[in-house]
């Protein structure tokens, strides 16, 4: 992965190879502005004595993880400087919830009755429920600090429109279908989506599959996407037209998975749908051009590269401006999880809701705040050892330190050395 450089007045500069970055650091050329992403600023150049090219930054937005990718375009080749995958929140709404209810216990627990209020609050125009919004403002930050580290010509974002009316039901058509949602992706995509890119049956990979029926249309079963999955040909020709637990009925671990799989909701379709143009618009007021891509491009893109499937790849293949041939895709990938900046909430709950403890006002204890990127060095205990990650603060002294987003050591807090302030992101290279 390439090093990101500023020049002496932090005017991004092109990123440069990390053995060079290192060569500036040990000459005093250079200092560290951040870990991760790792910059450095120089202290001799400023920007108008360099030749800068032209990056271009792309996105490819999904329900749970966004993937991200800088390149260096150089006529029918690029070169890939840059890949992320950027990792959402998915408790917005538990949490919402949980919230209302203590709201409502508080203004209700003194009085017998409480009237109705008077509804005249109106939502503004393109608004959209916290748990999209965060979606939207977490590739629109990111899309900001970029703007800072690298610089950026032109942005790339794929829209992808899945059509869950379609989904449920492949042969709606006509006056049927205009009752429902606007036409728009195909079925097979999803189900790529939804299944993994393997069958079913038999976890077979990189090989042609087919659509086929969990219970059988020869037994009056139904052609909604509940009712379909992905297998290879041996195992379709296999199954026949037998119900799917007479044929695993050797196996029922598997019969659970796919039952479970199947009853899987359309939420992470229609949450890419609903925010998919408020990215586009956000992006745009950047100032920079923006490039709107499809689904069946970036998989074309992938597939004519051999690249493997993943989100960050993706990004790379987003748009009919990605270049012919793709250098450096062999690197470390950004993993950036949305974690927020804590909460107001002053107790803990357990599971019925019942308060079993305090927290303290104040959300720093020993200069460190829980997320801040630490070095703990623990001599003793169970988990004795050298650690680099993200710390949980508490103001008893013993933090913790996690790692890949789970915790491995805990220890005393003078134990602990601040590298980085936390800005709601867990940042951590995955090699």
């Amino acid at each position: 992965m390439k090093v990101f450089v500023l020049d002496k007045n932090k005017k991004p500069l092109m990123p440069m190879a990390a053995a060079r970055a290192r060569a500036l650091l040990k000459d005093g050329r250079a200092i560290v502005v951040k870990r991760l992403p790792f910059t450095i600023r120089l202290k001799d150049r400023q920007v108008e004595q360099s030749q800068v090219q032209p990056v271009r930054l792309k996105f490819d937005p999904g329900s749970r993880t966004t993937g991200i990718a800088l390149l260096r375009e150089d006529g029918p080749a690029g070169e890939v400087l840059h890949l992320a995958e950027l990792h959402h929140q998915r408790t917005i709404s538990s949490k919402l919830q949980d919230r209302r209810a203590f709201r409502r216990r508080r203004r209700t627990q003194n009085i017998r009755h409480r009237g109705p209020r008077f509804k005249n609050r109106t939502r503004p125009k393109g608004w959209l429920p916290p748990s999209l919004r965060s979606r939207v403002d977490n590739i629109t930050s990111w899309a900001g600090r970029y703007c800072g580290l690298v610089p950026l010509a032109t942005v790339s974002v794929e829209t992808v429109k899945f059509d869950t009316q379609k989904m449920q039901n492949p042969e709606i058509d006509g006056v049927e279908y205009q009752q429902g949602e606007l036409q728009g992706y195909e079925v097979r995509e999803y189900l790529l989506e939804k299944w993994g890119r393997q069958c079913a049956y038999c976890d077979a990979r990189d090989i042609p599959l087919q659509v086929e029926h969990i219970h059988p249309r020869s037994r009056s079963g139904s052609n909604r996407v509940s009712n379909l999955t992905l297998a290879c040909r041996p195992c379709n020709m296999a199954k026949g037209n037998q119900p799917v637990e007479l044929f695993l009925k050797d196996d029922p671990v598997r019969l659970a998975q796919i039952k479970r799989g199947a009853k899987k909701p359309l939420k992470d379709a229609a949450a890419v749908t609903a925010t998919r143009w408020a990215i586009w618009r956000e992006l745009s007021e950047m100032g920079l051009p923006v490039e709107v891509g499809t689904g069946a491009r970036t998989k074309y893109n992938r597939s004519l590269r051999r690249l493997p499937k993943t989100h960050a790849f993706d990004a790379a293949c987003v748009g009919a401006s990605t270049p012919t041939q793709l250098k450096q895709t062999r690197q470390s990938v950004l993993s950036i999880r949305a974690a927020g900046r804590g909460r107001y909430q002053r107790t803990t709950i357990n599971k019925y809701g019942f308060p079993v403890g305090f927290l303290k006002r104040q959300k720093c204890a020993n200069g460190i705040k829980t997320g801040d990127l630490v070095a703990a060095n623990i001599l003793t205990g169970k988990g004795a050892g050298r650690y680099v990650g993200h710390a949980v603060i508490r103001h008893t002294g013993q933090f913790k330190v996690k790692v890949g987003g789970k915790v491995v050591a805990q220890g005393h807090r003078k134990y602990f050395r601040l590298l980085e302030r936390s800005a709601g992101y867990e940042l951590e290279l995955i090699v």
